[in-house]
């Protein structure tokens, strides 16, 4: 008896473990046909502090157990001003589903982030990258930037330059990401 649970058991992790791949695999197709580049292997985010707009540290890690949608910008970007309204709309469908916004805005004064954040009715949370040293070490080098990461804290996906993020299907993709 002791040797069938074992089996059934070591049979349930194998499906599991099948289910997931291929759900990955599934998701990583989703991501590549709407443009996003991904890993080739595990590639996990790196861990940094910044300062929020309130003036407090920040860490990246402070958001494991949650999917983030980690965005470079910054105010004088054109391209960054017009895909922050599709953001905000995305955030606020599935924040309460696990999504979380961490936009870091390159190299300006906490004054005129904020001013921008109000003016444009922005609630997601900003971090402050005043010497663009966390932008540097994630490769933004054009901005926007974004990478997406997973509840464990592996960047599933990046893409470069503006998206309209509340489409129907980032909605959807979205979506099967936060089922995982």
């Amino acid at each position: 008896m002791k040797r069938l649970i074992i089996t059934f058991t070591m049979v349930t992790l194998l499906m599991l473990g099948t289910v997931s791949a291929v759900s990955i695999e599934t998701l990583n197709e989703k991501f590549m046909a709407q443009g996003f580049s991904i890993p080739k292997t595990t590639l996990a985010s790196i861990d940094f502090e910044l300062k929020n707009i309130e003036g407090k540290m920040e860490n990246l890690s402070d958001y494991k157990g949650k999917v983030v949608f980690l965005n470079f910008w910054a105010t004088w970007c054109g391209p960054c001003r017009l895909e922050m309204p599709s953001m905000q709309k995305l955030y606020d469908e599935f924040k309460d589903d696990g999504l979380e916004i961490v936009a870091v805005n390159l190299g300006e004064r906490q004054k005129t982030v904020v001013k921008y954040l109000e003016e444009n009715k922005l609630t997601f949370p900003v971090l402050l990258d005043e010497t663009n040293m966390v932008a540097g070490i994630y490769g933004a080098r054009s901005i926007p930037t974004t990478y997406i990461i997973d509840r464990e804290g592996n960047i599933l996906s990046m893409t470069v330059g503006t998206r309209e993020w509340y489409s129907e299907e980032s909605r959807a993709l979205f979506s099967e990401i936060l089922s995982f």
